[in-house]
């Protein structure tokens, strides 16, 4: 069911980007009124391509929704935190050895055969 419903929103999707790029320029954008008729009214007439936009952008909201309930639906009693435990080890415990600081994280430079970590002698 969540599929059919993300498919749904995905077509409304390219759909609502397919009107709006239809859509005639009015110009003056950020509501700037560039003088002309159309910007003396209050109001533009509602044409069928923002009748359809609108129609489009209220499902698109609807099913984004929908999906958001779905998704909590689905998680519903399990924390992200929950996931992060690290599981124990089962042979015995024992961790590998940390190697000693430069002692086998880098070779030995050329004609070097003095120890990288000085001795505690």
């Amino acid at each position: 069911m969540e599929n059919v419903v993300l498919i749904i929103h995905l077509l409304l999707a390219l759909g609502l980007i397919a009107v709006v790029l239809l859509q005639r320029s009015e110009g003056g954008g950020l509501g700037m009124s560039g003088g002309g008729g159309g910007a003396v009214s209050g109001r533009a007439a509602a044409t069928a391509l923002g009748k359809l936009t609108w129609l489009l952008a209220i499902a698109f909201i609807c099913t984004s929704i929908t999906l958001t309930i779905m998704a909590a639906q689905k998680s519903a009693g399990a924390s992200v935190a929950d996931r992060i435990g690290v599981p124990q080890a089962q042979d015995g415990g024992e961790t590998p050895a940390v190697p000693a600081l430069g002692s086998d994280l880098l070779p030995p430079a050329e004609g070097d055969n003095a120890p990288l970590v000085p001795s505690a002698d």
